[in-house]
């Protein structure tokens, strides 16, 4: 079984919300769920699946933990590791940079050599544009808890659902 570590980034208590839902949904341990700010080399080392979660803010950037945190990331190494990721965004206010914190974390990771798993579908959001989107799909999860928090079980479940079959044994 692969050991699972979820990190979130998270200012104002929503993508921590979501990071223990999607915790509980996998059986994943209070343990092994961590607040970016408090990621370390030891800690990402621990888990075979690293499951990476950040709001969006300003003009579309990475929750201010990460930057840190992805240094920590890198210098750990993960080019053997599984990466899920989630966001959370606001697609009516921020149409034009909708879960971009969750591209960002993309963009800064995939010159890592780790395994991206959990690309999700577009369908059913409705933003202008996002840098999460790659060939035409997010590279996560991507989850609009302030306009569409009624879909995002069912999301977090279907995702679930995919992670199994990529990532997840």
């Amino acid at each position: 079984m692969s050991k699972i570590g979820i990190f979130y980034g998270s200012t104002t208590g929503t993508t921590e919300d979501v990071a223990r839902k999607i915790a509980a949904k996998l059986g994943v341990e209070k343990s092994d769920l961590h607040d970016a700010a408090k990621i370390s080399e030891e800690l990402v080392n621990k888990y075979d699946v690293l499951v990476l979660g950040s709001a969006t803010w300003g003009d579309g950037e990475l929750q201010d933990d990460w930057y840190d945190g992805v240094k920590v990331l890198k210098a750990a190494g993960i080019s053997h590791k599984f990466v899920a990721l989630f966001g959370c965004g606001d697609s009516d206010s921020y149409s034009d940079t909708f879960c971009n914190g969750m591209g960002n974390l993309y963009e800064e990771l995939k010159e890592t050599g780790c395994t991206f798993c959990g690309r999700t579908e577009t369908d059913g959001y409705t933003f202008d544009s996002s840098i999460s989107v790659v060939d035409g799909k997010f590279v996560g999860l991507a989850l609009d808890e302030v306009n569409q928090d009624d879909l995002t079980d069912q999301r977090i479940d279907n995702w679930i659902e995919k992670l199994k079959t990529e990532c997840l044994n």
